[in-house]
């Protein structure tokens, strides 16, 4: 099946606040995302899976060139090179740092993708990559994987790379409240009407707000990474 092109794509990382219904996720990944950054960013750049580049704005004063490739042209136009993850047609070490976030996930082939960023990167350089361990179906039919800490480690260490950290984003009780928000936004045209009714008063009264508030709070002083929603990881190229 073709992938449909100018999908609409994350346009730019913002602050989320407390209003936002993926509060949960978002406040942790985007944290550990752009500590990665800052820590390991640098020189000339790939964005693997890059999409609208929304992440573009964060490596300024980083890195001296940002290069990005994805499978489809996105719907602001935004690929430079558009191509499989898993055969990127460009030189052997040319790359400082390879980027791809929330991509792997989508990919049928996603240990060829870190082979090709271990054969872009030149020696000493860094890549970071994130991904879902809780998330629901999204971009389907192209969803096909979710990762422990334990399987990044493994396909990261099989192309070749040292990992240097990988951050849970979000603990038990983040994940347990972002469930509770994705349940209750979810329609399902097959529900009853109670159910219809619930999903409602809870969308109505914004009560997502208040879960947000709740599990956060609560993740602060419980925080177990046993069952997270994400992950931010970083690999060195030897």
């Amino acid at each position: 099946m073709k992938r449909e092109e100018n999908l609409q794509r994350y346009e730019k990382a913002v602050k989320v606040t407390v209003s936002n219904s993926n509060y949960l996720v978002y406040s942790s990944f985007h944290h550990e995302l752009r500590n990665a950054i800052e820590k390991y960013a640098s020189g000339s750049l790939l964005d693997i899976g890059c999409g609208n580049k929304p992440y573009e704005s964060w490596m300024t004063g980083k890195v001296t060139k940002y290069v990005g490739c994805d499978i489809v042209q996105s719907s602001a136009n935004r690929v430079d090179v558009l191509c499989p993850a898993n055969k990127i047609p460009l030189e052997n070490e040319t790359f400082d740092t390879i980027f791809s976030s929330q991509t792997i996930e989508h990919l049928e082939d996603y240990q060829g993708m870190v082979d090709e960023a271990f054969r872009l990167l030149k020696s000493g350089g860094y890549f970071i990559l994130s991904g879902p361990f809780y998330w629901h179906l999204h971009e389907e039919p192209y969803d096909f994987y979710r990762f422990t800490k334990h399987g990044f480690k493994y396909v990261l260490e099989k192309s070749g790379f040292e990992v240097c950290e990988i951050r849970a984003n979000g603990g038990a009780w983040a994940t347990l409240g972002q469930v509770i928000n994705h349940t209750f936004s979810f329609s399902n045209p097959s529900a009853n009407k109670i159910a219809k009714g619930i999903k409602y008063l809870f969308r109505k009264l914004r009560l997502f707000i208040l879960v947000n508030r709740i599990f956060s709070y609560l993740d602060s002083k419980d925080f177990n990474p046993i069952n997270t929603i994400n992950y931010v990881a970083v690999a060195k190229k030897i």
